[in-house]
């Protein structure tokens, strides 16, 4: 290889180098001030105006919610009632005027289930016009219970509530003044064999409306025949029946006038007459 080749061939490679320090150095100059001096001050800019227009926006939403009259229970909305009125539920639930933020859905059925007349309640939550939703299941009255001029409802379990209407398919329990002596259990409702017995006999003596309630004879009723008859209370109401039937056809056929027929021992079954047992 001649002197002037190997020259050449040296100049052609120091361009060649010169070329890309020179490419990466022109690079290096066009884009450092543009990092340097404007990307983290238009970032840094942006951030805290948007975090003040959340402040802001959250600090607005907070005052509304809290001050604004629309969040404040007037009414509610119910389903499921039957003999209850909407202003009463309203009344159980004491969250009238109250702010739907303060409103514990658990507390209100608890208030709920401290009426005689309710049995069960969902209650939940939602927005205006309807905040507080409340779904309840009613106590469903089995007989009437009228005492000192009083009728009230009685449930099947004996919770006793208030007469809401009139129900003529009701058996009415007609009590004496002196009845709350041994009829009450320790809770105030109505003892369940006195319920369950006068269902008994209302099924075997369709005809009969009112029934009676002694606190030693039990139930009872007045026969067409001028008689007064005792059935007691429980759930044997049908064997009493059987055996009330019998004493019935025993007295007529021998012409007795009775006065009582009484049944409440089955097993110890008697009448009264005119002039004694």
């Amino acid at each position: 290889m001649t002197a002037r080749s190997r020259h050449d061939r040296r100049r052609r490679g120091t361009q060649y180098a010169s070329v890309l320090r020179d490419n990466r150095m022109g690079s290096a100059s066009d884009h450092a001030p543009s990092l340097a001096h404007s990307t983290p001050r238009e970032a840094e800019f942006n951030w805290r105006w948007v975090s003040g227009m959340m402040v802001i926006v959250l600090s607005g939403l907070l005052l509304l919610f809290s001050t604004a009259d629309v969040f404040y229970v007037r009414s509610i909305a119910v389903g499921g009632q039957r003999y209850l009125t909407k202003e009463e539920v309203f009344a159980f639930t004491k969250v009238a005027n109250t702010h739907i933020f303060w409103i514990d859905p658990q507390q209100v059925r608890a208030n709920l289930l401290l009426s005689p007349s309710i049995a069960d309640a969902r209650v939940w939550l939602g927005w205006p016009p309807h905040m507080v939703n409340i779904l309840i299941e009613e106590r469903e009255p089995a007989i009437v219970w009228e005492q000192d001029g009083q009728a009230l409802w009685v449930d099947i379990q004996g919770r006793m509530m208030q007469q809401r209407q009139d129900n003529p398919q009701l058996i009415r329990v007609s009590a004496a003044s002196d009845a709350p002596q041994g009829v009450f259990s320790d809770d105030g409702r109505v003892d369940e064999d006195i319920v369950i017995g006068a269902l008994q006999l209302q099924a075997l003596l369709p005809e009969a409306t009112l029934l009676r309630y002694d606190t030693v004879k039990g139930l009872g009723i007045a026969d067409s025949n001028g008689w007064n008859v005792w059935f007691g209370t429980g759930r044997h109401m049908q064997e009493k029946m059987a055996i009330y039937r019998a004493i019935t056809r025993d007295i007529q056929a021998r012409g007795i006038q009775a006065s009582e027929v009484n049944i409440v021992n089955p097993d110890a079954p008697f009448y009264v007459t005119a002039w004694g047992r």
